[in-house]
């Protein structure tokens, strides 16, 4: 961990949940928390911005903690926001450490070095995706199956635009597990459903599914929820419950 990045009390960048668990599902969610580490301060934002979807996926840490459970899997989440570092970018992209997000200027991303850039990739964006390398080769070394699955919410109201999809299925090159969830998800109409939205992979959201699925050929899925849904424990259990039954219905499928 580099120094300067995390105090101590702040401990590591990366949680892992249920390390033990027996399922075929990984799951990760790289926008899980709003925390801002200490050296930081407040980027310089008003704390409404600091609470707000520009600082993390309200709802989809909640929502991958139910999965989890359900599916005995485990699960990888940030412990900070992705103001910091936007672990599902790349470090040469200028959305990982982003100067602006939507309406607000970013004044504590502005104009840094190379070295402060560093600092934060070395300090967040590296030990999180080498525990989930870790993880698949691990599992790997021991026969087991694994499937990428990462969880994202996003907001209602975007730039002024309001989202009319409610559950988005991502994928990037590898379409074989989101074709699946979304034949399974034809059969209710209590969702509105699309593939690749609100954001796709020209949008650069599909990042840790290419870094760590594609190359070990793993089935693999971005899931993004409209975040008014999960917003309480009762919409969190409803929706866990619907992606539980989604994610099984497709990987039961013969040939998947």
């Amino acid at each position: 961990m580099e120094p300067g990045i995390l105090t101590t009390e702040e401990g590591n960048p990366v949680e892992v949940v249920n390390p033990g668990g027996r399922g075929d599902v990984l799951l990760v969610c790289e926008h899980a928390s709003s925390t801002i580490p200490v050296h930081f301060g407040d980027l310089g934002l008003p704390i409404a911005a600091l609470e707000s979807h520009i600082a993390w996926d309200p709802g989809a840490l909640a929502v991958s903690t139910l999965l989890s459970r359900t599916l005995d899997a485990t699960l990888v989440y940030q412990r900070f926001s992705r103001l910091v570092y936007d672990c599902n970018r790349p470090p040469e992209s200028p959305a990982a450490i982003p100067e602006f997000s939507e309406i607000y200027t970013v004044p504590g991303n502005a104009g840094l070095t190379q070295s402060q850039r560093d600092a934060r990739t070395n300090g967040l964006y590296i030990p999180f995706h080498a525990r989930i390398a870790a993880i698949i080769a691990e599992r790997r070394a021991q026969g087991r199956r694994t499937v990428l699955v990462t969880i994202h919410s996003f907001t209602p109201v975007y730039n002024g635009h309001t989202r009319s999809v409610e559950i988005g299925i991502l994928h990037d090159s590898d379409t074989r597990l989101a074709d699946r969830l979304l034949a399974a998800a034809s059969d209710t109409d209590a969702y509105r459903f699309g593939r690749n939205q609100p954001y796709g992979p020209a949008d650069g959201v599909t990042h840790t599914l290419k870094l760590h699925a594609l190359g070990n050929g793993l089935l693999n899925v971005m899931i993004e929820v409209r975040n008014d849904l999960i917003s309480d424990e009762t919409g969190q259990e409803v929706m866990a419950d619907l992606l539980a039954g989604l994610l099984q219905e497709g990987l039961a499928e013969s040939g998947i």
